[in-house]
């Protein structure tokens, strides 16, 4: 599979905030054919933030091939985007949650959470995954806005959501969170995101060991490079058109195959004795611990 992936150069492009996937060249590849479910989420309901596209749209695919009804949360501009992945859920036969809204409201990820509940019956599998990332050269050049924004979001959302979910996760539950290479590695031009990617991995670690008594499960995939669009929103479109060939698979990772990870995590049969966990995929990078 990995020698069918797009190679570098991508054709330049860029897309104001908070861009729209379809409209990408080439498209992120989401659908995964050659991944075989086994059942291992049958029955359970996940909620995933950043659902409608990226490594969300792969993982509420999977999640739902593997038998798990999903909610996904995005913000009310990518619309297109999440009808697309709720026809993919429900191409998989199974229920699908469309939850329009923004992550840094504390109010709204309540709501969020008691509309899954509502819909879906329960709440097994919380999957933070929302970001924002806007690249600048010096620090200076980072508004008191931008700070803001990149912290209440990345962060910021996390802990919103979680603290919204925790009354209806029950014992065998999961949290997964989504870090970054950047989180470990720093990035020069992506300061304040690299800074939420390393509280991400930190608030990962914590919150294992504080609900490691619950039987609450918590880790982190940390990706490299990811062909998605947040690349064409945040960086010029010089650098996007070389995304991910600084790696040694000269290419980026796209989201289909990153989302088995996601499946690992939240696995009773595969990961019951695995929290805390920050797991990396780089394309062959291993600098990273």
């Amino acid at each position: 599979m990995a020698t069918k992936q797009p190679m570098p150069p991508f054709p330049a492009q860029t897309q104001p905030q908070p861009g729209i996937e379809s409209k990408m060249k080439p498209l992120p590849s989401y659908q995964a054919p050659e991944y075989r479910a086994a059942g291992k989420l049958k029955g359970k309901v996940a909620l995933i933030t950043g659902g409608d596209s990226g490594i969300g749209r792969a993982v509420a695919v999977l999640y739902a091939r593997e038998g798990a009804d999903v909610a996904i949360v995005y913000l009310a501009d990518e619309q297109t985007d999440a009808e697309e992945t709720r026809a993919a859920i429900e191409k998989e036969g199974k229920r699908a949650v469309l939850l329009a809204g923004d992550v840094c409201d504390p109010k709204f990820c309540r709501r969020a959470v008691a509309e899954t509940v509502r819909a879906l019956g329960k709440l097994d599998i919380l999957v933070n995954n929302a970001a924002y990332q806007q690249e600048q050269s010096s620090p200076e050049e980072i508004s008191d806005e931008q700070w803001e924004k990149t912290f209440r979001t990345n962060i910021g959302g996390y802990f919103f959501m979680v603290k919204a979910a925790l009354p209806h996760l029950g014992q065998g539950a999961t949290i997964i969170n989504t870090g970054s290479i950047t989180g470990l590695e720093g990035s020069k031009n992506l300061i304040d995101y690299s800074a939420t990617k390393g509280a991400i991995h930190a608030f990962t670690k914590a919150l294992a060991q504080n609900l490691v008594g619950r039987k609450i499960r918590v880790n982190c995939v940390a990706p490299g490079p990811i062909w998605t669009v947040l690349q064409p929103v945040s960086k010029p479109g010089e650098k996007v058109a070389k995304h991910g060939q600084d790696t040694p698979m000269k290419r980026p990772g796209q989201p289909e195959e990153v989302a088995p990870a996601f499946v690992f995590f939240a696995s009773e049969a595969d990961s019951s004795y695995i929290t805390g966990e920050v797991l990396t995929l780089l394309g062959g990078e291993t600098r990273a611990s």
